[in-house]
């Protein structure tokens, strides 16, 4: 188990965009089985031992697992695990190969921060998560909630020697109010104190939904998770345009 991995190593291994990237779910609970198609993209034993979380993603169709692109290795193969309590190497592993949009980049307009592995052999017993219809998140209501998931950290903590991240090595998941959309993104509220909670540091890739579909992957947020994701959606032309080259789209 993790408990408060430093900034260095989380910068250095986590393949995280440089401004304040969100990777951990905050003020949430464990998932158990409620969302079996989320799972973990693992960190590549060049960086560790294999054994623990990079990022999160969702299962869309047996064979197909949705990240982001910024959780890119390096490497054309991964292994990604759908253990809720992560008990790696003793959990099912599945390999796949890695495709990130090609026109994945750090704009603010539109990063193009999506990517899928094709995993060699479908995923059986688990039911994969749905995909918004074209469009669908333009007109939301101000209220709407959002349903997080992830293998991230549960608490940044400040003391001596700067950041750390306290991690429990499970998934979890946490519910968020719409903050604001536009063309690319959602922004959606984990304020606490209003009684939401969302991402951080581990929860990159993972999927945000509304009513079992999957809108949007995690990409970015304040440091100190306490504040708002900003999460890329997957209803537009852009997003639909790469995922349709690996998934039928509705």
């Amino acid at each position: 188990m993790r408990k408060k991995l430093t900034i260095g190593l989380a910068v250095a291994i986590g393949s995280l965009l440089a401004a304040a990237p969100a990777a951990a779910i905050t003020n949430g609970a464990p998932d158990g089985n409620r969302h079996p198609e989320v799972g973990a993209l693992l960190a590549p034993q060049a960086f560790s031992d294999g054994t623990w979380a990079e990022c999160s993603g969702t299962l869309v169709s047996p064979t197909v697992f949705l990240t982001a692109a910024h959780c890119d290795e390096g490497l054309s193969r991964v292994a990604v695990t759908f253990e809720s309590s992560y008990v790696y190497p003793n959990g099912a592993t599945f390999q796949g190969t890695w495709h990130a949009d090609p026109l994945y980049n750090q704009s603010q307009s539109d990063p193009h921060d999506i990517a899928v592995v094709v995993l060699d052999k479908a995923v059986r017993g688990i039911a994969p998560a749905r995909l918004p219809a074209a469009g669908s998140l333009s007109n939301l209501a101000s209220n709407q909630q959002f349903t997080s998931a992830g293998y991230g950290a549960q608490a940044v903590n400040n003391g001596p020697g700067g950041k750390t991240y306290t991690y429990a090595d499970i998934r979890f998941y946490a519910t968020g109010t719409l903050n604001s959309t536009n063309s690319s993104w959602l922004r959606i509220s984990q304020n606490a104190s209003t009684g939401n909670g969302g991402t951080c540091y581990g929860d990159s890739g993972g999927p945000h939904f509304i009513d079992g579909a999957i809108v949007a992957v995690t990409v970015t947020g304040d440091a100190w998770c306490k504040s708002t994701d900003k999460d890329y959606r997957v209803d537009t032309a852009e997003a639909r345009e790469f995922l349709a080259n690996y998934v039928t789209l509705p």
